[in-house]
């Protein structure tokens, strides 16, 4: 006799009520960056007013989110004053002969409890066979930006 029972898929409450696995949030997200790529290939490589567009992103952020992502934007320019600022996914972030260092995330962008600061593979960070390559964000102290002005000269080094 053949076993006929069928294994349950498990879904998240995402998937069952969008027919996706990726949530609106991350959606908007994949939009936004589709967006930034389609201005690049508009511009032919020209570069226009990416920093511009970095701040009034900030500007559209509220409360403690805009103050760290204000911050973070000063020290990052202070730290490595060769990074290009962009948006990446709607977020601001840090370029490096074209590509994203590293980046903040602010934590109203997908509905969480606390912001992000994140590095990408091409950030200079290897510290052994592990290391960080994102910092959750309540708030920024002294110290805090400290770390994260050193974090970002080392890996944009």
């Amino acid at each position: 006799m053949k076993d006929t029972r069928k294994v349950a898929k498990a879904t998240t409450a995402a998937e069952e009520t969008s027919g996706s696995a990726f949530t609106d949030e991350e959606r908007a997200a994949m939009k936004e960056r589709a967006k930034e790529v389609k201005a690049a290939r508009r511009a032919g490589g020209a570069k226009g007013d990416d920093e511009g567009a970095l701040l009034a992103k900030i500007a559209e952020m509220s409360g403690s989110d805009r103050v760290m992502a204000e911050r973070i934007h000063a020290i990052v320019k202070a730290s490595a004053p060769d990074l290009t600022p962009r948006l990446w996914y709607g977020m601001p972030g840090y370029a490096k002969d074209g590509k994203v260092l590293c980046f903040f995330q602010s934590a109203a962008k997908f509905k969480t409890r606390y912001a992000t600061f994140g590095f990408n593979e091409i950030a200079n960070l290897d510290d052994g066979t592990m290391w960080p390559t994102a910092f959750a964000l309540t708030k920024l102290t002294a110290a805090d930006e400290k770390r994260i002005g050193a974090l970002v000269k080392k890996a944009a080094g």
